[in-house]
């Protein structure tokens, strides 16, 4: 049985990759790190290039109407982007501190069956311009998109400005 997590005790990072980052690993600390993650119905996660894609189960996220719930998919919308954040530094050998600085949603259609959630940088520059800024600076912000579609019904388009925080 895992420990039970602390209020204001924060969890051991996951130790940094050597080579590619293992998602299956990093799926499992996430859901060690944050309680709630066992409950979002993440599938599955995979990566290409500067895209995160998770499969998601909308049985736990049901509505009163048999629909996706606001305040669930808005959740994972949010820890999509901090998880592409967290990701991206795992990948250049940073373990850093990531926050959601805004976060908003724009929801266009009932989330009505299994899903999937793609995270990208809005701007295609974001990762050089936030690698850049971190070596100046020793902090930035990075603005990610990110969209939930059932089949090819685009249902929300979600956007986070994420910061990444000083060491120490």
């Amino acid at each position: 049985m895992a420990a039970t997590r602390q209020v204001g005790v924060p969890h051991p990072r996951l130790p940094l990759p050597e080579g590619q980052d293992d998602l299956v690993a990093f799926q499992q600390w996430l859901g060690e790190a944050i309680p709630m993650v066992g409950a979002l119905g993440i599938t599955q996660m995979a990566r290409q290039g500067d895209v995160l894609t998770w499969q998601l189960a909308l049985a736990p996220s049901l509505n009163d109407k048999g629909t996706g719930f606001g305040g669930a998919l808005t959740a994972q919308t949010t820890l999509q982007g901090w998880c592409w954040v967290t990701l991206w530094l795992r990948e250049r050998g940073l373990a850093r501190d990531v926050v959601v600085a805004e976060a908003s949603q724009r929801f266009h259609a009932p989330v009505t069956g299994d899903y999937r959630l793609v995270c990208a940088p809005r701007d295609p520059q974001g990762p050089d311009i936030l690698a850049e800024k971190l070596t100046e600076r020793g902090k930035g912000r990075i603005t990610l998109d990110q969209r939930l579609y059932c089949g090819d019904k685009l249902c929300l388009d979600a956007t986070g400005s994420y910061a990444v925080l000083p060491e120490g």
